[in-house]
């Protein structure tokens, strides 16, 4: 343990919990303004963009090359399903799971585990770790 954790571990819980709960505020207060600061100049990025897309497609163009840098357009494609069921079904049929992506629905494996505890997939790994939360008191 470092000296700083040895001091603090003498520190009564309701003053440590008090301390916590000033620093997670003090954190919601600079995020808070950080959030607004960064949303303000994204909203007014996007009107840039808009402009540079608008002038593009009226000149016909994919890449600009400006003093400033090499402007380019490009299309962006994205894929949802609006029938999970018949998706899946068509995927099972295809034998085409590549068509999803490489991660872990966490709350349903939670569940699928409970249910199944001598089920184990292979190639699963797990990590956990303790959590501390301070609420205020109510």
């Amino acid at each position: 343990m470092s000296d700083s954790q040895e001091d603090l571990s003498a520190v009564p819980m309701d003053k440590l919990a008090k301390v916590y709960r000033k620093m997670q505020a003090k954190i919601q207060e600079l995020t808070t303004a950080y959030e607004n600061e960064v949303e303000g100049i994204k909203a007014q990025q996007e009107l840039v963009k808009n402009a540079l897309k608008d002038q593009m497609l009226v000149l016909g163009v994919k890449s600009v090359k400006t003093d400033q840098g090499t402007v380019s357009l490009s299309t962006k494609t994205r894929y949802n399903a609006s029938d999970w069921d018949a998706f899946k079904e068509f995927v099972k049929e295809h034998d085409a799971l590549d068509l999803f992506e490489k991660r872990i629905a966490q709350t349903n494996m939670a569940k699928f585990l409970e249910e199944n505890p001598k089920l184990l997939p292979p190639g699963l790994n797990s990590h956990s770790e303790y959590a501390i939360s301070v609420r205020k008191p109510t």
